[in-house]
């Protein structure tokens, strides 16, 4: 039986836990949070977190710490941290000029002078050091086996291609296999373990779903969480940058498409027009998966005979 069969075959049976499939999206999945805390609040628990990119990160988080109430405290302290701001994130929008002094725009304009030129001559313009340290920071903890709920974590091989997913049996520290998980193409180098290099896990499984349904055994819901951006109808990119961009968020559109097929139930926090960089309003994001996780959390406890 493939795994398509197994789907359609399962999902009629009376289910006693779930795996949780935690996707990728940057300031976005600060949603994840509110997710957790609402799941937390109706009793429900995740057998499993199966992480991609920031969904790795939070994942990893909680199932270090299963407290929503500790986590979403613990990454407000972060987020707001000297480590954390100084990491910088790639904005490849238009300088916005209205009211602005002319400084303001003298130095918005050399940021992005300086951002060109680096895309131009190398392969990354951020500090990956520093993500395998805000992954560190963010974790708590060294190990995967440190966890109280067993936590995955996707990254892609590269340069062949080949999407992987990290566990307790990889013999890799939890923080190193989070930063990979992250490690955007062209902004971060990608993260050497054990002789391999990987980038974010985002790049070929934007919604673990699939991996998900894959550990679950036919008594397992998969829980799937998506955080991903969402085309803005109107709005054209005025460059190349802009259009790689666009033409990357259309691809990891269809490819969620995919992806959710393989989930039992699916949560869809509003969050789809935040932009990746942006964590400026942790509040407003973390509430809006909370809101959209109590939505469905009816159906999870139907389907879990609660």
């Amino acid at each position: 039986m493939n795994l398509l069969d197994r789907i359609f075959a399962s999902r009629s049976q009376q289910k006693h836990g779930f795996i949780l499939a935690l996707g990728g999206g940057g300031g976005r999945g600060l949603a994840h949070l509110g997710v957790l805390a609402a799941l937390e609040r109706a009793g429900l628990r995740p057998d499993a977190i199966v992480g991609s990119s920031i969904g790795s990160m939070f994942g990893a988080m909680y199932a270090m710490h299963p407290d929503a109430g500790y986590v979403i405290k613990r990454a407000a302290e972060i987020l707001q941290s000297e480590r954390f701001t100084q990491l910088e994130l790639p904005i490849i929008d238009e300088v916005e000029t209205q009211d602005q002094s002319w400084l303001s725009r003298l130095n918005a304009a050399a940021r992005q002078t300086l951002f060109y030129t680096r895309a131009a001559t190398g392969r990354s313009i951020a500090d990956t050091d520093a993500l395998i340290e805000i992954a560190s920071t963010f974790c708590g903890g060294e190990s995967f086996a440190d966890a109280e709920i067993p936590i995955y974590a996707t990254a892609v091989e590269f340069p062949n291609g080949e999407c992987h997913l990290f566990s307790a049996d990889s013999g890799v520290s939890l923080p190193c296999a989070v930063a990979a998980s992250m490690a955007i193409p062209g902004v971060f180098e990608p993260v050497k373990i054990g002789g391999k290099q990987y980038v974010d896990g985002g790049v070929a499984s934007d919604l673990p779903a699939k991996e998900a349904r894959m550990l679950a055994a036919d008594d397992q819901l998969v829980l799937a969480v998506n955080v991903g951006a969402r085309p803005r109808a109107g709005v054209e990119p005025t460059n190349v940058y802009g259009m790689l961009d666009w033409s990357t968020q259309i691809k990891s559109f269809y490819l969620r498409k995919y992806d959710k097929t393989f989930a039992d139930l699916l949560i869809e926090p509003m969050v789809g027009f935040t932009q990746w960089h942006d964590f400026s309003n942790p509040e407003q994001e973390i509430e809006k998966g909370r809101v959209a996780a109590a939505e469905q959390i009816p159906a999870l406890l139907e389907r879990l005979g609660r």
